[in-house]
């Protein structure tokens, strides 16, 4: 049960007009978004925010976005947000099935990681979301892969997935429908359960 319930429409202009652009054209809104839009101003803020992470400007590849992403939200334990991208984005990214098995129960060091770009930036996420901080021995490995702007991307995008994951754990946001599980993606030696250690 949600513990603040999405908006449901019709709407009004205002939020009807928000929601429309926060969606690709024709698009029902998700309901993160119709979340959002209890608090239209600071859904307006967002979605400024959101668009850049989301878009072409960001420094990183789309699929060192979405590893990023969906690491982020497999550690906080947000299956609503993990789901949403796994849907949407996997396929395009280039995202194998055992790489999500991996991102959402496994390590920076599972061999379907090959290149030392793609676990230095794993290793971020989980440093970030154990300590809060990334030690001087890995910031210098990033540093000598990764230049200064999407050093920065990296950070704020983990940031801006941590506070998304925590909306929608603690409102208690259901998954969207048809999007995968956690359990949909475990190891076949595990049994089904949510992701060990998420924080």
């Amino acid at each position: 049960m949600s513990r603040i319930d999405p908006l449901e429409p019709p709407y009004t202009d205002a939020a009807g007009e928000l929601l429309a652009r926060m969606m690709p054209s024709g698009a029902p809104p998700i309901a993160l978004f119709r979340l959002f839009a209890r608090n239209l101003p600071m859904a307006t803020a967002m979605h400024g925010w959101g668009s850049y992470e989301l878009g072409q400007e960001l420094s990183l590849s789309m699929r060192e976005r979405e590893l990023v992403i969906d690491r982020t939200c497999a550690r906080c334990g947000c299956e609503y947000e993990w789901g949403v991208h796994i849907a949407v984005f996997a396929a395009r990214a280039r995202i194998t099935a055992e790489e999500q098995t991996s991102l959402t129960h496994g390590s920076p060091e599972d061999p379907c990681w090959t290149t030392e770009s793609e676990r230095l930036l794993l290793r971020a996420v989980d440093a970030l979301h154990d300590h809060g901080d990334i030690d001087d021995v890995l910031w210098a490995r990033l540093a000598a892969e990764f230049d200064e702007q999407r050093l920065l991307d990296l950070l704020l995008l983990c940031g801006w997935y941590h506070a998304i994951s925590f909306t929608a754990r603690v409102t208690r946001l259901p998954s969207e429908p048809g999007t995968p599980r956690f359990a949909d993606v475990l190891p076949h030696t595990e049994s089904v359960g949510a992701p060990a250690d998420r924080g």
